[in-house]
């Protein structure tokens, strides 16, 4: 049964992949604690404006919770900083260059190795 509409939902492939498991654990507590810091700061301005009692406490953990919040982003960054240093892709041009190293670093110990010989063994060897 084509009624000629389009889908109203379309799966369209992810063009970043998925956010590893700690950090994306860290993610989610660091924006539940942000918005909840930000509620509290809210309730805190309004109970002030109204002259209430409990502004000052507000005002108060307010504080407090903008100090847990900073730390919770914090949390974030350091996460996803120790998750790419510990299962991070391996770049290829890293690699590379420690191959060349390794080439140089051969070819210097054949050159010491034939300078010590002596030119009368290096000629016996490459003979």
């Amino acid at each position: 049964m084509d009624t000629g509409r389009r889908p109203l939902w379309q799966e369209e492939p992810a063009t970043r992949p998925r956010m590893a498991d700690p950090v994306r654990t860290a993610a989610v507590r660091a924006v539940i604690i942000v918005a909840l810091t930000l509620i509290q700061a809210m309730v805190a301005f309004l109970c002030t404006l109204a002259g209430s009692w409990f502004a000052f406490p507000a005002v108060l953990s307010t504080v407090a919770s903008t100090v847990v919040a900073t730390w919770g982003v914090l949390d974030v960054w350091v996460t996803r900083q120790v998750w790419v240093q510990r299962n991070g892709v391996q770049s290829q041009p890293s690699s590379t260059a420690r191959e060349l190293r390794r080439e140089r670093r051969r070819a210097r110990r054949q050159r010491r190795r034939e300078s010590r010989e002596g030119p009368s063994r290096a000629s016996r060897t490459a003979a």
